[in-house]
Formats: C-alpha cells, sequence, structure tokens
C-alpha cells in the first residue's frame, strides 16, 4: 500500500472529534423548516402519525445521510460532481436547480417567512400582516448580506450559544408534552389521504426538509472537515462520516418522532393549520405562554438568520467558481435581493410553489445517490446512469406537473397528462410512480454495461 492509499491520521479518532463532525452534520441539515413539516404532518395523519413517521424519516432522515456519503464516496467537491457521469451539461443544469431550490426560489426566503410567521405575525392584526411581513424581511435580508459580505463569523459564534438554547426550550416543550399531552395522539382523525397511504404521504413530506439536496450541496463541508481530521481516503472518509452521520440524524430522528406527535396530540384543541408554523407557535403558547413564545421566537429567527446566512453564502461561491466573471459579492446581492422578493410572498405561497420543484428533484436525487454509493459494484459505467436518469424523468416531470397550485394542476392539458399518469404509470396516485421506471432504467443500464464488459474480455482473451 503506497502513501496516497494511506490515511495521514491512522489512529482511531476520539469522541470529542465524532461529535465536533455530528454536531457538524446538524447544523448543516437540521432548520426552522424541520420544525414547521414535522408537526404539519402530524396533524394530518392523525392516530396514523407512527406509520407516517417512518416513511418521513426514510427521506428526511435516512437519505440526507446518505446523500453525505455519496459526497465521501465519490470524492466529489460538491452538487456538480455528482451530476458529472452525465456529462458537464446535466452537471450544470442539475447543479443550479438543486441551488436555486434550496436558495433563493424557496429555501432561503423560507428562513425570513418562518421566522415571522412563528415570532412576529401572531402579534399583529391581520391587516398589517404584509406590511409587517414586508419591514422584517427587509431587516433580515440586510442583516445576513451584511454578515456574508463581511464573511464575518460573529452570528456563527453567536449561533454556537443560542442554537443550544433554542433546542433546550425545545425539550422542556417536549417534556411538557409529554407529562401533560394536550390530547391522545392515537385518537385523533385521520385526513383521507393519510387513511390510505400513511407511509408513503410521509415519504413525500420529508422531501419538504430539502434536506438530501443539502446533502448534495453542502455536504462536501463535512467531508472536508473529516479529511482536515487526517482521514484521507474515501473509505475511512466514508466510515467515519457514516458513524458521525447516524449520532447527528438519530438525533434529528428523535427530534422528528417528537414533533410528529406533538403535532397529533393538538388536534385535540386546535384545527389542523395551512402549515406548521401556525401550530409551533399554538404548541408554544399552549405551554409556555406569551414569555415562553417571545422567546422561542427570539431564538428561532437568531437560527434562521445564520441559516440564511450560510445559504446565500454558498450560493454566491457556488456560482462564483461556476461563473468567476460575475463576482462572489454581486452574486451575493442578487441571491439576497431575489431571497428577499421571494420571501414577501409568504409561507403559504412559498410552500405551495416549491412543492413541484421537489417532486421533480428528488426522484433524481435519489437515483443519482444510490447510482454514486454503489458505484464501483458497475465502474461507475456512464451508461448505467444513462438509462436509469432517462427513466426516471418522465414520471418525475409528470409529478412535478400533478402538484402545481390548481391555477397549473386544473388546467385542461394538465389534467389529461394526469389520466394518462394515472392509466400507464403504477403507484401514480401515491406520488411514487417512478420507482418503476427508475428500476426499468436501471436493469437496462446494467444489461448494456455487462455485455460490452463481456465482450471487451472476451476479446482481451
Amino acid at each position: 500500500m503506497n502513501e496516497l492509499e494511506q490515511d495521514v491520521n491512522q489512529q482511531p479518532l476520539t469522541w470529542k472529534q465524532y461529535l465536533v463532525v455530528a454536531s457538524l452534520l446538524f447544523g448543516l441539515f437540521f432548520g426552522a423548516g424541520n420544525l414547521i413539516f414535522p408537526i404539519h404532518l402530524g396533524q394530518m395523519a392523525g392516530a396514523n402519525w407512527l406509520v407516517a413517521t417512518l416513511g418521513f424519516l426514510v427521506t428526511a432522515v435516512l437519505l440526507p445521510l446518505l446523500s453525505v456519503l455519496a459526497i465521501s464516496v465519490t470524492h466529489a467537491q460538491g452538487v456538480y460532481d455528482i451530476g458529472l457521469p452525465l456529462g458537464s451539461t446535466f452537471a450544470l443544469v442539475f447543479m443550479i436547480l438543486i441551488h436555486l431550490t434550496i436558495g433563493p426560489l424557496f429555501g432561503t426566503p423560507r428562513t425570513a417567512s418562518i421566522s415571522f410567521k412563528v415570532g412576529i405575525e401572531p402579534m399583529l392584526p391581520q391587516n398589517m400582516a404584509q406590511i409587517g411581513l414586508l419591514i422584517f424581511s427587509t431587516i433580515f435580508f440586510v442583516c445576513a448580506f451584511v454578515v456574508a459580505y463581511e464573511e464575518s463569523n460573529i452570528l456563527t459564534s453567536i449561533g454556537k450559544v443560542l442554537n443550544p438554547l433554542f433546542l433546550l426550550l425545545l425539550f422542556i416543550v417536549f417534556l411538557m408534552g409529554f407529562f401533560s399531552p394536550m390530547g391522545r395522539a392515537a385518537a385523533q382523525k385521520v385526513t383521507l389521504a393519510y387513511q390510505q397511504a400513511p407511509f408513503f404521504n410521509g415519504f413525500l413530506q420529508g422531501y419538504n426538509t430539502m434536506d438530501a439536496l443539502a446533502g448534495l450541496a453542502f455536504g462536501v463541508t463535512v467531508v472536508t472537515a473529516v479529511r482536515q481530521m487526517g482521514k484521507t481516503t474515501a473509505k475511512s472518509n466514508a466510515k467515519v462520516t457514516a458513524k458521525a452521520g447516524i449520532l447527528a440524524t438519530l438525533t434529528i430522528g428523535v427530534i422528528y418522532v417528537a414533533l410528529i406527535w406533538l403535532g397529533a396530540t393538538t388536534l385535540q384543541h386546535y384545527r389542523i393549520a395551512a402549515d406548521g408554523g401556525t401550530t409551533f407557535n399554538q404548541i408554544v403558547t399552549y405551554y409556555l405562554g406569551n414569555v415562553g413564545h417571545a422567546l422561542l421566537a427570539s431564538l428561532i429567527t437568531v437560527t434562521c438568520l445564520t441559516t440564511a446566512v450560510g445559504l446565500i453564502a454558498a450560493f454566491a461561491q457556488d456560482f462564483h467558481r461556476s461563473f468567476p466573471k460575475v463576482s462572489y459579492h454581486t452574486w451575493l446581492f442578487l441571491m439576497t435581493l431575489a431571497s428577499f422578493l421571494t420571501a414577501n410572498f409568504g409561507l403559504d405561497t412559498i410552500i405551495a410553489w416549491s412543492t413541484p420543484m421537489l417532486m421533480f428533484l428528488y426522484p433524481f436525487a435519489m437515483v443519482l445517490i444510490l447510482l454514486s454509493i454503489t458505484a464501483n459494484l458497475f465502474n461507475k459505467d456512464r451508461v448505467v446512469y444513462f438509462w436509469t436518469v432517462l427513466f426516471t424523468l418522465v414520471p418525475a416531470f409528470l409529478d412535478m406537473i400533478a402538484a402545481f397550485p390548481p391555477v397549473v394542476s386544473q388546467s385542461s392539458w394538465a389534467l389529461a397528462l394526469k389520466g394518462v399518469q394515472m392509466k400507464f404509470l403504477p403507484f401514480a396516485a401515491i406520488g411514487m410512480d417512478w420507482i418503476i421506471p427508475a428500476l426499468l432504467g436501471l436493469t437496462i443500464g446494467l444489461a448494456c454495461h455487462y455485455v460490452v464488459t463481456r465482450k471487451v474480455k472476451s476479446l482481451q482473451n
């Protein structure tokens, strides 16, 4: 074994080092959106909350961990490299779509709209909500831009103190909910969708966290941190990332289970809200009163601001790397401005229009993550990637059209496409119609790979 095939640090990492990596992963994945979607899922699932939770954990916990492992195993420098087996054009388009989704179109605006929804809007008259959001989002994104422009670590340092305090208060709410529940979750009403397919609807709700996409886009940060600890080979880097990732994602998973259960118990006192932000506000006020609500709202705003700074800075850095003629600070300004404009459409509108994009991107993300992790089994053959992704394209596109708000999804052409989708694609009714085409494409790709491999071997012999 030569030196390049050995770790720089061949000693086992300490538990403290594992905790550092786990903390980094936790910070990467857990944001305000990870609070509101599990709660909303609990309200919709009612008595079927546990089965729905299992589906949610697959896409909100397991898949993000696999996305970081895919970065580690392939030595990728980001989401661009994950798509590169299909060519530079596909890789660039895939990178742009993911960054726009977790960035200025949906993910970053959500940090401001959730902070406002939870902390400020409940204190305002209804007719002042829009102007309140405008003022709040202006201050929010000006602060985010200034911190990211100066590349200051002040907010990160503050976050290291306030984020644990936020989690402590959240833990207190969990304890109060456990010892004095609002109602019995197993006895609550179940919405129609969760009566029929609770697991798969929970699976699809996990898309809203956007964590698998974030793992592809920012997983290199975690992998680089592990390399700096001396674990430089792909095998040992992936092993450390997996161990720390299991620790981080188990923690996140426990929080998700508690939030989903809490959401289900609220049905004893509150109606199903349009979004989890409203329900989260109700839960905190119920258990901690107005003072507790004000404190938690302040902490969640700082947490969201820290996340926003990270997102706009990462977007500007990646786009400056791909399009160097535009400076980092210009990309930063454009990203911040776009996020500010989108945030003022409000949380409900952001969620409604982000869902179609997630229904389109997540099948590709899942396919590419699994192909990246198993690529050595077929020598990273491009033909396997090509056929699998090609067969995923049509159902993913049809799912996107069906998920649009009624102005699109109920149009005559969209309904015609939906009729074809329901007739010819199995599992279309539950949004999982991409699975069989993807498996068919994978089978064709592997068959082509092995036929060519055998021909090459026979010619060599």
